[in-house]
């Protein structure tokens, strides 16, 4: 390898955070952004996967299905120069996958690029779970609310109905001592 291909570098994590796809309801990075950010050829990176298949069961890495390649390259893939690379469907790498290319790999670069990959799905994680979270309190304080709703309304039912026995009343003879007025 060239130093230039051994050589450490960070990238932003917007431009790796561009590269995480949303496939069968799993956050993945596919073979071609991996060899891209790897710096090898995806060639190289999909033949070393299947070198290693045993290191890549189907919740690691999955090959998408002619449908969902479809799909995919239809809504993320506009130019012809992207497409030139996409003739077959990719290789889908979960977290665990890329950790497991990493290894597989085992150059400096990818290295360090998996730790700056697993950093950037635990803050996606963190920030799903914040947000969760935050749902879920929003959700307790509208039931809370509704509630007080139904209790505030049932307060002001039976203060109406003690004034209508108040106004409705009759009035009451004076008990205790009486002085007469005479």
């Amino acid at each position: 390898m060239t130093e230039e291909k051994n050589s450490i570098i960070m990238l932003p994590d917007e431009v790796v955070m561009t590269k995480i796809f949303i496939v069968r309801g799993q956050k993945v990075m596919i073979d071609r952004d991996l060899a891209e950010l790897y710096g090898v050829e995806t060639r190289v990176l999909k033949q070393t996967v299947r070198r290693n298949i045993e290191r890549f069961p189907e919740d690691f890495m999955f090959e998408m299905s002619k449908e969902e390649f479809v799909n995919w390259r239809s809504q993320f893939v506009t130019s012809n120069s992207d497409k030139q690379g996409l003739r077959y469907a990719p290789f889908c790498f979960t977290e665990q996958g890329v950790t497991m290319l990493s290894c597989t790999l085992n150059s400096k670069r990818a290295i360090q690029l998996n730790i700056q990959i697993v950093r950037i799905f635990t803050k996606i994680r963190e920030v799903l779970t914040d947000t969760l979270s935050l749902k879920i309190d929003i959700e307790d304080i509208k039931k809370k609310l509704e509630n007080q709703d139904k209790n505030i309304e049932l307060v002001f039912t039976y203060l109406d109905k003690l004034m209508e026995k108040h106004e409705n009343r009759t009035p009451r003879k004076r008990i205790g001592f009486k002085k007469d007025n005479h």
